[in-house]
């Protein structure tokens, strides 16, 4: 199992293939049991970042499991792929076929908490305002 968000994976593929090690890389990706890719479409996929994840969600389909948590609503996933649309279309046909979704309803566990409060004098303590 590998639990990795969908930038560090397009990331590490990259840098693999700028040190030549990308084809290991993607075959160890390719042949993880279960792969957890968080936050898709937190940022949209660039050339060849697209065609990277294309091609390792290709090679997984109907061999091994796959998993997406998205914080987008599923009409919205094609957005991901703004330089290539039909890649965009290959790639999540694949995820949906056979696929689970499960819908999360509710407050997010990163509810924000309350700022202290501001100090009045924002002038700090023990310097005088000569600006005045």
């Amino acid at each position: 199992m590998l639990f990795i968000t969908q930038g560090d994976l397009v990331g590490s593929l990259h840098a693999a293939r700028a040190t030549g090690g990308f084809d290991r890389r993607f075959r160890q990706l390719a042949k993880v049991t279960l792969l957890i890719i968080d936050d898709f479409g937190l940022k949209p996929m660039r050339p060849p970042h697209d065609e990277d994840f294309h091609d390792l969600i290709a090679e997984r389909y109907e061999r091994v499991s796959t998993m997406l948590t998205s914080n987008l609503v599923f009409a919205e996933w094609g957005d991901v792929f703004p330089a290539n649309r039909m890649l965009g279309v290959a790639t999540l046909d694949r995820l949906r076929h056979g696929a689970y979704r499960l819908i999360l309803e509710g407050d997010s566990f990163r509810a924000p908490q309350p700022l202290p409060e501001s100090p009045k004098n924002t002038i700090a303590k023990g310097v005088k305002n000569t600006h005045s």
